[in-house]
């Protein structure tokens, strides 16, 4: 319970910031439309070449060939590098706001424009890595799922604070990844209670709202009303949409916190040291 209370508090104070400045929304929209276009620029493709292979009789191998791999990769790879640019940019934002600064959507992008060697760096770095782990997840079967669960947490804690460090110091994706690591070894403690706390949370939410989605699109169909069932559906299809917009904003605003808390002593505006301290207690 007392995890739980520290992360509604987190919750709180990330959404006080991103209650001052909403613009940091439109982050995560455009990171989400791009990596929309980017799946549907290779799902398509490669939907197209099998329907046509299996049309020609043509059969295939158990397993992903080396063009295959080499297809994920480049997936893998430019995905990432729209995740992450976008990301860069609403942590640039963030951090100018935590200082009390005002910032708007275009020094975003514009922060993350000149910062984009060391996206596609990282962009590397992580399509790479991502790419090992799932080859061997596919290679070792239920023991690879587990191997790359450990090995994934590792990942994800080792570069929690890259983006916010790309955005605040300039430097180069390996010593991103390396300032990360330093950084988060002076101030997290045994539980990475605040991403983990906010993902928490919003997974309730997300339940509850699924619950009253169904009450919703159920109800609209019984009173056999076409109009009426398609609005429900978009009114939950919507509902959905902005609470993912609202968590990676969330998401994005206290990990550039947490980097100006490890950095600088302070968090800003809206997040008490004590909550910070509390969730990422200093090794001694």
């Amino acid at each position: 319970m007392g995890k739980f209370a520290r992360s509604w508090e987190l919750m709180k104070a990330s959404a006080g910031v991103l209650r001052s400045d909403k613009s940091l929304l439109v982050f995560p929209l455009l990171s989400g439309i791009c990596s929309l276009v980017v799946m549907a620029s290779f799902l398509i493709p490669v939907a197209s070449m099998t329907l046509e292979g299996e049309r020609l009789g043509v059969e295939y191998k158990h397993g992903l060939s080396t063009a295959s791999w080499t297809l994920l990769f480049a997936f893998y790879l430019v995905q990432y590098f729209v995740i992450i640019f976008f990301n860069t940019a609403l942590a640039g934002v963030a951090l100018k706001r935590l200082r009390g600064e005002e910032a708007s959507v275009s020094e975003g992008l514009a922060l993350a424009g000149s910062r984009i060697g060391a996206i596609f760096g990282y962009a590397l770095i992580a399509a790479t890595v991502g790419l090992l782990l799932r080859m061997v997840q596919e290679r070792l079967g239920l023991i690879g799922r587990f191997i790359v669960g450990l090995i994934g947490l590792a990942w994800t804690v080792a570069t929690f604070l890259v983006v916010p460090v790309l955005a605040g110091e300039g430097i180069g994706p390996v010593d991103a990844v390396k300032r990360s690591v330093e950084l988060l070894r002076r101030t997290w403690g045994e539980n990475l209670i605040g991403n983990a706390g906010l993902s928490v949370v919003f997974g309730l939410i997300g339940f509850l709202l699924a619950l009253v989605s169904v009450a919703l699109v159920v109800g609209a169909f019984a009173t056999q009303s076409m109009v009426a069932g398609v609005t429900a559906v978009a009114i939950v299809v919507l509902a959905f949409i902005v609470l993912a917009l609202v968590q990676s904003s969330l998401q994005g605003v206290y990990a550039a916190a947490l980097y100006r808390y490890a950095e600088e002593g302070e968090a800003g505006a809206g997040f008490p040291p004590a909550l910070l301290e509390q969730a990422f207690r200093s090794k001694g």
